[in-house]
């Protein structure tokens, strides 16, 4: 997929932006510093190519809109309880932890025909802050001079859902289920990540593979 990295650049600072939110130019600054909008969404997976990071997080933000939009109709209390604010804040900063993490390579892979041929792409490395995906995220935007609710620290944290949870962790599972019952936006960005993946990001061309 070609991404045109200057236009979803802009697109993602004036929606984040339009927030209106003290220390979002802050945020802005660090994660350009870091890498954030010319760095893949994955390795090997969705929007694997530069700038796929800022487009997959633009995906997540119009996704958890569009749910929390239609969710509204079924539970009008979500009106109050969750704002259009939050939910561009926490879905457009959920993956900046992925901002520094990816490097340059050259990889092994099978061609039309069958045959392995080296292509470029990218591995991961985590020694430049090994703290983890959502903390990691939550911190850059905190340390950036970003001010986050509880409901939105929650909903970056946990935006992996279960795959996000350590099973052997009984803390682990007991806050993330917590986490879910107390703040419906955690529940809403879980799922427009996983639509933003799953859905607005395939690549019929890595279907064919399959």
């Amino acid at each position: 997929m070609k991404i045109d990295k200057n236009a979803i650049k802009e697109e993602f600072i004036a929606m984040l932006k339009s927030t209106e939110r003290e220390g979002v130019d802050y945020v802005i600054e660090e994660i350009e510093r870091l890498g954030f909008f010319e760095a893949p969404a994955s390795a090997n997976h969705h929007l694997n190519n530069e700038g796929g990071l800022a487009l997959h997080s633009l995906n997540v933000a119009k996704a958890s809109l569009a749910v929390w939009e239609s969710m509204k109709a079924l539970e009008p209390s979500l009106e109050k309880e969750v704002t259009r604010d939050s939910i561009i804040i926490s879905a457009l900063l959920h993956d900046i932890c992925k901002s520094d993490i990816y490097k340059r390579s050259v990889k092994k892979k099978r061609n039309a025909l069958g045959i392995w041929e080296d292509t470029e792409g990218y591995k991961v490395s985590y020694k430049n802050f090994p703290m983890g995906h959502g903390e990691k995220s939550v911190i850059i935007a905190l340390y950036s001079g970003l001010e986050l609710s509880d409901a939105e620290m929650l909903a970056i944290r946990w935006h992996m859902g279960a795959w996000g949870v350590n099973q052997n962790s009984l803390e682990d599972c007991k806050s993330y289920d917590m986490a879910r019952k107390l703040y419906p936006l955690v529940s809403i960005v879980q799922v427009g990540d996983s639509l933003a993946a799953s859905v607005m990001e395939r690549d019929t061309a890595d279907l064919d593979e399959y």
